[in-house]
């Protein structure tokens, strides 16, 4: 989007949210993974931790535990809760929307793509709020692939509503289209035309998401709560391509995110460098409701008692100032699986300078999921490296699938993260203290991987009171 300094992308609702915002440049998911992203955005919990492992839908069922999430707090207080676009987490109880207009009980191409139905949506829900505190969820399904599930409108649905005969037509939608020859992809991506065309097909559809955008605030001023209300703009995962979703690389897990705060105008059309996830978004929801109420899952009885905390932080401090010192400033991530059979967990810290990125089924081939593997840049990929034809790419796809068990990357002189420094005398200290405040965050989140994958985790019986890694003696 323009805001981000894409030249060719037309995002001109997206751009004016932004000039009336905070805009990170450095937000990050928690993990590049639908339906495990969500459940860490409603929980303030990695999904290690909330137990979304993977895709919530068909064979993968993946199912939260029962912990506390935003609409079940938020309900707790008399906030109205709705949810109006792509939900992709269960079970319902863990996740109790007052209102809620998604996939389960609408097609997700009207609920997620037609920006028309969204908008009413919008309006019904801000009709029935009579002026009470509310929290409204808006999931846009744009601009994510559909072409597995739906080939008919072209790999990112970016032909459905277009007004093309068989397309139907969402009425307030008016496409913008590109030259695909012009577009010049990041460095992660092919320099192919099947990539550039991939590309050219998202942008398309990047004008329906910025126009439903414009819709909703429209809709937000016209029920009178535009100047009351916190604006939170973001996504979920990573890109679809190469190097993107799935991964955590920079590629994989950088997300755009805007604030606009109708209290707080000190730095709006300011950008923060100040490191930002999504696991803060539930921290600053609650500073922004004031509610004070910490609680805690007794893992026990599965009950929730008081003093939960959070490892994410209140965001709404950045809206006022940048912080002074942000040397000591680090995100965490955690992945397990996405679809059920791609099972690589990785655990992540990220500084402002260095990474550090843990594979602990590092002795597998990175797992490929369905819809991208059919994408046409993918299969650009795979075709050109079957016939030893150029690639056009940064990495091969043998060292893509093939990874080592600790990467560490030196993000000042390396952006792309290619010079693997782990095994490297010089950056030993480094990587140790990284790797400490890597397992910190892990027993601090109560992660059931924190021994995998050279030790098993015994913490029953003989072991209640103390917690201890075995070893497996399977290094070799």
């Amino acid at each position: 989007m323009g805001a981000y300094l894409n030249k060719i992308c037309q995002t001109p609702n997206l751009d004016n949210l932004a000039k009336n915002s905070l805009i990170f440049n450095k937000a990050f998911t928690s993990v590049s993974s639908c339906s495990p992203s969500r459940s860490a955005i409603l929980t303030g919990m990695p999904s290690h931790e909330n137990g979304m492992y993977g895709l919530h839908q068909g064979v993968h069922h993946f199912d939260s535990l029962e912990v506390d999430s935003l609409p079940k707090i938020l309900r707790r207080h008399s906030i109205r809760t709705g949810i109006i676009g792509k939900k992709h987490v269960g079970p319902g109880d863990v996740y109790p929307f007052d209102y809620a207009q998604t996939e389960e009980n609408n097609s997700i191409l009207q609920v997620g793509r037609n920006i028309t139905y969204i908008k009413l949506l919008t309006r019904e829900f801000l009709n029935s709020t009579e002026d009470k505190p509310f929290f409204l969820y808006i999931a846009f399904h744009d601009p994510h692939r559909c072409g597995h599930t739906n080939p008919q409108y072209g790999e990112f649905c970016e032909r459905f509503g277009n007004g093309e005969e068989g397309m139907g037509l969402i009425p307030d939608w008016t496409p913008i289209y590109y030259q695909w020859d012009e577009i010049v992809p990041p460095y992660y991506i092919p320099d192919t035309e099947a990539a550039r065309k991939d590309i050219d097909a998202q942008y398309i559809t990047m004008s329906r998401l910025d126009q439903g955008v414009g819709l909703v605030l429209k809709e937000l001023q016209d029920a009178g709560h535009l100047d009351d209300t916190l604006v939170i703009f973001s996504s979920d995962n990573g890109v679809p391509f190469p190097n993107g979703r799935t991964n955590f690389y920079d590629s994989g897990i950088a997300e755009p995110m805007f604030i606009s705060s109708p209290i707080h105008r000190e730095r709006r059309n300011q950008i923060t460098n100040s490191l930002t996830s999504l696991l803060d978004i539930v921290p600053t929801l609650l500073d922004w409701y004031g509610i004070s109420e910490n609680v805690t899952q007794n893992w026990a009885t599965n009950n929730i008692e008081e003093k939960r905390n959070l490892t994410g932080k209140s965001l709404l401090p950045l809206l006022i100032k940048e912080p002074d010192d942000k040397s000591n400033e680090a995100i965490f991530a955690s992945h397990n699986l996405h679809e059920v059979t791609m099972y690589y967990p990785m655990r992540m810290i990220r500084t402002q300078r260095y990474k550090l990125i843990h594979n602990l089924n590092y002795a597998s081939p990175f797992p490929i999921d369905q819809d991208f593997y059919l994408s046409p840049t993918f299969q650009d990929l795979l075709n050109r490296t079957k016939s030893h034809e150029p690639t056009n790419w940064f990495k091969t796809l043998k060292s893509y699938y093939n990874r080592p068990e600790w990467e560490l990357y030196d993000l000042k002189v390396d952006p792309a993260e290619i010079n693997n420094l782990a095994l490297k005398p010089s950056m030993k200290e480094v990587f140790n203290q990284l790797k400490k405040r890597l397992f910190e965050w892990q027993k601090d989140t109560q992660d059931p991987w924190i021994c995998a994958p050279h030790a098993v985790l015994e913490n029953q019986g003989s072991y209640k009171n103390n917690p201890s890694c075995l070893d497996l003696d399977n290094i070799w």
